[in-house]
């Protein structure tokens, strides 16, 4: 990667950053409005909070402003739109205590995988798995569904299916995505033990967030790809 790809990586002020900072703070007003039953309200604030995260990556290789700050703000708004979501959907018994469980229970799952692979000796993140992006995009697209589905009438009954199968899936993509990181987090322990991991471009990839600016890449992932769930 070149210099002037890199050199935006330790930048704050950026277009993506402040859309991320956006989506941040619109995370306690969409838990109030669910709260509130104020679903139409909280609907608009998931559609711009969905639209920002994929403008965010856009722009960010568009204009070259990738950064650090932006590796921990981006899944960080994405795990608390989830989280608020699940919180507010199971006070208004709309989704079960036992789904919650198990995405939490995914969450801890992948937690000692970071330290690791920095134990390794590796700086970076792992490789996207589109595996894991596709669940994560198939839980924001449950959620809504299933608030909708809180409702009466035709409508909110076939958007009730509808979101629990997309509730159902992504469940199940998450959990695939976990077991995938863990193989890849064996596998690279395994490799240590033959040889010292080499530090530079080619460093092993954190589950949890978007990618290392800085490194290039492992084969077969794209560049700028988004976070990886």
């Amino acid at each position: 990667m070149s210099t002037l790809q890199e050199a935006p990586q330790d930048r704050i002020l950026t277009v993506p950053n402040i859309l991320s900072l956006a989506r941040l703070v619109g995370v306690p007003l969409f838990l109030w409005l669910i709260l509130a039953e104020a679903d139409w309200w909280a609907l608009g604030v998931l559609v711009f909070a969905g639209l920002s995260d994929w403008l965010d990556g856009k722009l960010a290789r568009a204009l070259n402003q990738t950064s650090k700050l932006g590796t921990v703000l981006d899944p960080a708004a994405d795990r608390l739109y989830i989280l608020a979501t699940l919180i507010g959907l199971t006070i208004r018994d709309i989704i079960p205590l036992w789904l919650v469980v198990l995405l939490v229970a995914r969450e801890f799952a992948i937690l000692p995988i970071a330290p690791v692979v920095r134990r390794l000796g590796y700086g970076g993140t792992l490789p996207v798995h589109f595996i894991g992006k596709a669940g994560t995009m198939c839980l924001l697209y449950a959620f809504p569904l299933l608030l909708l589905g809180d409702h009466d009438g035709g409508a909110a009954t076939v958007a009730k299916i509808v979101g629990w199968s997309f509730a159902i899936w992504g469940t199940g993509l998450y959990w695939w995505a976990a077991a995938l990181y863990w193989t890849q987090t064996r596998q690279l322990v395994l490799a240590g033990r033959g040889s010292p991991p080499a530090s530079g471009p080619d460093t092993a990839h954190d589950p949890d967030e978007r990618g290392d600016p800085g490194a290039e890449p492992p084969a077969g992932e794209q560049k700028g790809a988004e976070t990886p769930r």
